[in-house]
């Protein structure tokens, strides 16, 4: 059984609710334990699968981009379009050009870019949550204070979902809404970019609004810190007030007051004047961008770099995960013990450690096993570096016990 009871708060857009709910038994909390159980034991084996299979696709990225340092052949963004390349991998650093601007007939700005994002926000109410437990009279009540704020969000928050909303209304529905747009056609000298190139440009600034000629605006719209502001008052906003902001990406014209056009460096096939995925002999899809100017050594060191990097981000999630799992399964042992206060705390940190060493031990394990699975040479050879002390303490026994 439960029960709630609403407070004022300590001013008109915040108030408190008090729920109290009977402290459930122990068969009942007996049986959401085991549910927990359950959920621990599908981490586990989730945990292993992480474990092991990011060694293998460690393994395969690292001599999938070895692979392509060796086949790409450097181009010169001045010489032409040489077929002889045709479905080799390549290099190649220049500029950025697309056939026409980037435009946006309502606000009336033009960019000549890759992308053009045109962001929304709306002047809403948002609702913030803060809960405490605590017991009493045998039962667990819950304190939530509620305080309504107004913000601008780009998202829509829907009202309706608010403890009060009464006073708290926001609009269903937003005036604009937000876009990007991409240029049809994206090159880099004579070559035309893949979609997937074209989607790892994403270096976005916001578009100043400094040296933008106001006096074309439309009457309901004004501009205040780069900002176009749905209003005349942009420094008095009120609930459902809109404000619009544009950014881009990857400058491609003639140099502006917005700057150079943007260099990139490109690993890739070339098909044709086309730039394609490459795919390697050790199976990865080779297909690289850099927003700066790289030779081909340079952009396989920043992917071997990037590749270190998720692998150990994985190891890190993939024990985490098995370190969760431990915790949830070992968690019927708690509630065994939870009525007696001072085993119920030594139990806690006990499962806590036991669970710290466990998945350490398991997690390097399942890292090793993957070892011995994908690279069994270098497994090998580990394994018996680490043997050589043992062997050399025990060769050096007899001759101590002939002198």
């Amino acid at each position: 059984m439960s029960s709630a009871q609403t407070f004022p708060g300590t001013g008109p857009n915040q108030h408190k609710r008090v729920s109290a709910q009977s402290n459930p038994g122990f068969l009942e909390r007996l049986s959401e334990t085991a549910g927990g159980t359950l959920v621990g034991v599908g981490l586990f084996f989730l945990s292993i699968y992480v474990l092991f299979t990011n060694e293998g696709r460690a393994l395969q990225t690292a001599l999938s981009l070895d692979e392509g340092l060796s086949l790409v052949v450097p181009l010169d963004s001045r010489s032409g379009l040489d077929l002889q390349n045709n479905n080799h991998l390549v290099h190649l650093s220049a500029q950025l050009r697309t056939s026409q601007p980037l435009h946006d007939p309502n606000y009336r700005v033009v960019v000549q870019a890759v992308k053009l994002k045109r962001q929304v926000e709306m002047y809403q109410w948002v609702e913030y949550r803060e809960s405490k437990d605590y017991q009493e009279d045998g039962e667990t009540k819950t304190e939530t204070t509620y305080t309504y704020n107004t913000e601008w969000k780009s998202e829509l928050i829907n009202s309706r979902n608010f403890d009060k909303e009464i006073g708290h209304q926001n609009p269903s529905a937003m005036a604009v809404e937000s876009v990007t747009v991409v240029a049809p056609e994206v090159r880099v000298g004579s070559f035309l970019l893949s979609k997937g190139l074209v989607e790892q440009i994403n270096n976005f600034q916001t578009l100043s609004l400094r040296h933008f000629n106001a006096f074309n605006l439309d009457p309901f719209l004004s501009i205040d810190d780069d900002y176009f502001y749905h209003t005349q008052y942009p420094r008095r906003p009120e609930v459902g007030d809109v404000r619009v902001r544009f950014s881009f990406a990857g400058l491609s014209g003639e140099t502006t007051h917005l700057g150079q056009a943007q260099t990139v460096s490109i690993v890739a096939m070339q098909r044709g004047e086309q730039l394609m995925p490459f795919k390697s002999k050790s199976g990865d899809t080779l297909e690289i961008l850099y927003l700066e100017e790289l030779t081909p050594e340079e952009v396989f060191a920043k992917e071997h770099q990037y590749n270190r990097m998720k692998t150990w981000g994985l190891r890190a999630a993939g024990w985490a995960l098995m370190f969760l799992s431990i915790q949830l399964t070992m968690r019927i042992i708690y509630t065994l013990v939870d009525w007696v206060p001072v085993l119920r705390e030594l139990v806690s940190v006990g499962l806590k450690i036991f669970a710290m060493c466990v998945s350490c031990s398991l997690s390097l394990l399942v890292i090793g096993v993957g070892w011995l699975f994908y690279r069994p040479l270098i497994a090998a050879a580990l394994g018996a570096l680490a043997l050589l002390p043992v062997f050399l303490v025990r060769s050096g026994f007899p001759a101590k016990k002939n002198q």
